[in-house]
Order: C-alpha cells, then sequence, then structure tokens
C-alpha cells in the first residue's frame, strides 16, 4: 500500500473500529479517533481544544471548523507521514470536502475509503447484545459471544451491564441518523472512484484479511 490516507466508514456496530486497529497494525500506521483526539486536545489546552471543550460541556455539537482544525493538527504529526486512518471521520459531505482540500494542500494525495456494510437485523443483535463487564471492560456478546455463566464475566466474575443507549428504539433511531447523514458521503466517495465496500457480516479475522489482501494490491 501506497502511502496515503484510509477512511473507514460503517454504521455503529458495523466493527470499523476493530477493523480500522487490525490494519493500523498490519501496516504500523497511527488509527485517529475524532473523539480521542478532541478528548486529547482538550486535555492539552489548545486553543482548538479550548474551543471544542466550550461547546462539549454545554452538550453542543463542536462546530465543524474545530473538528477539522484538530484533524488537520492531528495528521501533521510526525506519525502520520507514511499513512493514517480515520476514524469516525469525516461524519459530514462538507466535512470529506475538507479532507480532500487538506491532503491535496499537503501532496497527500487522494484518500481510500472503507465501508463496510452490515444488514441491520446484524447490527441490532451486536449493539443490543452488548454487555460490558463492571470491572475490567471486557466486552461479550450475548448472541455472538457470550460469557460461559450468563450476566459474569469470564475473567474476574463481575458483573456484565448494558448502557443505557444499547436498547433496541435508540439503537434504530442511531441508524436512521447514520444512514441519513452518511449515505451522500457514500455516494461522493463512489463516484470519485475511491470507495471499496467490504461485507461486514461474516467474523472479523476474514475481513481483515481481505483488507489487507485489497490494501496491499492497491
Amino acid at each position: 500500500m501506497k502511502t496515503r490516507a484510509l477512511i473507514f466508514l460503517g454504521a455503529p456496530g458495523a466493527g470499523k473500529g476493530t477493523q480500522a486497529r487490525e490494519v493500523a497494525k498490519e501496516y504500523h500506521i497511527p488509527q485517529i479517533s475524532t473523539g480521542d483526539i478532541l478528548r486529547d486536545s482538550v486535555k492539552k489546552g489548545t486553543p482548538l481544544g479550548l474551543a471544542a471543550k466550550v461547546k462539549m460541556e454545554a452538550g453542543q455539537l463542536v462546530p465543524d471548523e474545530v473538528v477539522c482544525g484538530i484533524v488537520e493538527e492531528r495528521i501533521s504529526e510526525p506519525d502520520c507521514c507514511q499513512g493514517f486512518i480515520l476514524d469516525g471521520f469525516p461524519r459530514t459531505l462538507p466535512q470529506a470536502e475538507f479532507v480532500d482540500r487538506m491532503l491535496e494542500a499537503k501532496g497527500r494525495g487522494s484518500p481510500r475509503v472503507i465501508n463496510i456494510q452490515v444488514d441491520q437485523d446484524v447490527l441490532m443483535k451486536r449493539l443490543t447484545g452488548r454487555r460490558t463487564c463492571a470491572v475490567c471492560g471486557e466486552i461479550y456478546n450475548v448472541y455472538f459471544g457470550p460469557p460461559k455463566q450468563e450476566g459474569v464475566c469470564d475473567k474476574d466474575g463481575g458483573k456484565l451491564l448494558q448502557r443505557a443507549d444499547d436498547n433496541e428504539d435508540t439503537i434504530r433511531q442511531r441508524l436512521v441518523a447514520y444512514e441519513n447523514q452518511t449515505r451522500p458521503l457514500i455516494d461522493y466517495y463512489r463516484r470519485k472512484n475511491l470507495l471499496h465496500d467490504v461485507d461486514g457480516n461474516r467474523d472479523p479475522e476474514p475481513i481483515a484479511q481481505e483488507l489487507c489482501q485489497h490494501l496491499k494490491a492497491a
């Protein structure tokens, strides 16, 4: 794979974070999550981080210009010189257009975009079935990877909890919002011949193998 930016798209529960970590490990490039870098910028007290903090503490969305500026700062760091993965960004068409302009200005070329597609019934089971250990944070799924004893962590016997927003009504709203927000992005990248669709209904291992083979051939 030539040095370039990778963008991972996928609905909540599609496994884009898991696959991004595998590709990042294979190619020794950073996986950049907007949530992580926002929190890091706030912690460091950078001007953009402070601007984000004001919005986050007020329960408001961080404006595009702030998020985009923080992303640009992050990919200017030395560990991104051989490439990087954007996980959870861009989320909107204006953000995608910003990424294109930024990469062109830096001589980085066009991004390669991975779109992980998963059937909605599978997404529902992945999200409603998710349980997290209150002690160690280990994640289980009652449908696909249940603990040996119901409600109890295999590792330390901790109680398994379900996130408040992992209920069916909330998840359906999240999936509808994602579809409405991201469909223009998918169409945008497909028109530019930058999009590679991946069947995300399978186990993580064969998906990771397929992605690495695709990127090596790219």
